[in-house]
């Protein structure tokens, strides 16, 4: 006969566990919840490359947009600027 566990015998187990294996135990739990049928996988397969594409787009964007507003090493003086006036 087969050892059987409670919920609240795992709840205690789980709690046991380092940070990163609940958080594995977390996700797994949650992606066999939240299974694509295959109609559903197909259709996300075949928009992966469109979706890929339009945020490569997007962020190249962003990035040409903001290449002339950081200036490091003037945020570095602001920095402390700021430092010195508190002390």
């Amino acid at each position: 006969m087969a050892n059987k566990v409670t919920l609240e015998q795992a709840e205690r187990l789980v709690a046991q566990l380092m940070p990163q294996e609940q958080i594995k135990l977390y996700i797994s739990e949650w992606l066999s919840r939240t299974r694509l049928s295959e109609a559903d996988e197909e259709s996300w397969r075949q928009s992966y490359p469109t979706r890929v594409e339009a945020f490569l787009k997007m962020s190249d964007e962003m990035a040409a947009e903001t290449i002339g507003e950081v200036d490091s090493a003037e945020d570095m003086r602001q920095i402390r600027e700021e430092r010195r006036s508190r002390l």
